[in-house]
């Protein structure tokens, strides 16, 4: 009986230790001027709750960079099209992280 409940016990731990794909968003760096760190606003487009006009929301996040280093060696720059990816906390402000970069800016 109590080999049954461990089995159970053991497989339904199994089961909620797997996690779903982290949610993902596309934005443009706006400032980089932290170490390890990039500020990215995503833009979307939503419905107002009681109107219904479109609107354009944007919203800022810190995103973690493990190779930028602002002042000595700069790998993302201003007006970098980015993916950022949520994950751990990395600090008080900083949940995402900075997967990978779509499109690099023109300005350099």
């Amino acid at each position: 009986m109590r080999e049954k409940m461990a089995e159970a016990t053991e497989t339904q731990a199994a089961e909620t230790s797997t996690r779903g794909r982290p949610k993902t968003r596309v934005g443009i760096v706006t400032s980089n001027k932290m170490q390890k760190t990039v500020v990215v606003t995503v833009q979307r487009r939503a419905p107002h709750p009681k109107y219904g006009k479109i609107m354009s929301l944007r919203e800022k996040y810190k995103a973690h960079v493990e190779d930028h280093d602002y002042p000595k060696k700069i790998t993302i720059n201003e007006g970098d099209r980015v993916r950022i990816a949520e994950t751990k906390p990395a600090s008080k402000d900083k949940r995402w992280r900075v997967v990978e970069v779509l499109e690099k800016s023109k300005n350099v």
